[in-house]
């Protein structure tokens, strides 16, 4: 079985931390994502194993686990041992022998022989106590990447267990890290009972709107005469175009706020934050010589 290196394929050292992690996956995400690369498998199966490498190196328990096992495999490989590497030491199964298989979530391939082997029985792990007795149920996490837009209106994303179909929504305002139960779609646990589905919100970079909390950052240009006389700029919001009164005299890199017009808070949506438009001032490369002679005319009575 070959091993995975997590690290490297996520470009990062193995001192790294949480936040560093989140964004090499967020930005590597964003690269080989399907959405961005239809019809492309190469794309898809390294979306695939960027997804397994955050799913272990951003959990303690996974990340944990994982590095002994790599210091374990790199002490092999340095002492010429003969054979082969002992996986079987290594090989995650449930207590009480309950084999746990996630593909039954996502589908056939969407995780390697490797992963499944090492944390197959490695879910978000919860105890769930009752009349004394405690009771062991398995869940699990799945990042998913979404659009700023499908974050601002909200989405719906249908899993598929094998065994049925289930529609989850997404909430309108969710953020990096937001959470959203699917509860008992996890594999049975010693007692029957099911665990449940935990998805992970990552939001995709958007090319128009940077986002800051609630409020969406973006910019405009306007012509050095709008700058200086003052008129209307139309902009563009996640709601439809808005008009944006400029002022005579605004000056490059002047912000204006437009109220509500931001991304909707989440536990609030019909509540939202606020649009930050900059603005940038484009000067005429070429002139005419009307434009020219009266410039220099109006130069002469500052």
């Amino acid at each position: 079985m070959e091993y995975k290196d997590y690290y490297k394929i996520l470009g990062v050292g193995r001192k790294a931390g949480a936040d560093e992690i989140k964004s090499a996956y967020r930005k590597m995400a964003m690269q080989y994502h399907p959405d961005r690369n239809p019809g492309d498998k190469q794309a898809e199966e390294r979306f695939k194993e960027i997804n397994e490498a955050y799913q272990v190196l951003s959990d303690a328990q996974k990340r944990t686990r994982y590095d002994q096992l790599g210091d374990s495999y790199t002490d092999w490989r340095q002492s010429g041992a003969p054979g082969n590497f002992n996986w079987g030491e290594w090989s995650s199964r449930p207590p009480g022998g309950v084999q746990v298989d996630i593909e039954d979530l996502f589908g056939e391939g969407v995780f390697s022989d490797f992963f499944r082997s090492i944390f197959g029985g490695m879910g978000m792990p919860g105890n769930q106590r009752g009349r004394g007795r405690p009771r062991t149920v398995r869940n699990f996490q799945q990042p998913v990447t979404i659009s700023l837009r499908d974050a601002y209106t909200g989405t719906t994303r249908v899993l598929d267990t094998g065994s049925r179909r289930v529609e989850v929504h997404l909430p309108a305002g969710a953020r990096n890290g937001t959470k959203v139960r699917v509860p008992g779609i996890g594999p049975a646990g010693p007692e029957g009972q099911a665990g449940d589905l935990y998805l992970v919100m990552s939001i995709a970079p958007d090319p128009v709107f940077e986002r800051q909390g609630d409020d969406l950052h973006a910019e405009i240009s306007i012509d050095v005469f709008k700058a200086l006389l003052g008129g209307e700029a139309e902009v563009n919001t996640l709601s439809g175009k808005v008009m944006l009164t400029i002022p005579p005299g605004t000056q490059p890199g002047a912000r204006f706020r437009i109220a509500s017009r931001g991304m909707p808070r989440l536990r609030s949506p019909e509540s939202k934050g606020d649009l930050i438009i900059q603005v940038k001032v484009q000067v005429p490369r070429q002139l005419s010589a009307k434009q020219k002679a009266l410039i220099e005319e109006a130069a002469k009575l500052k």
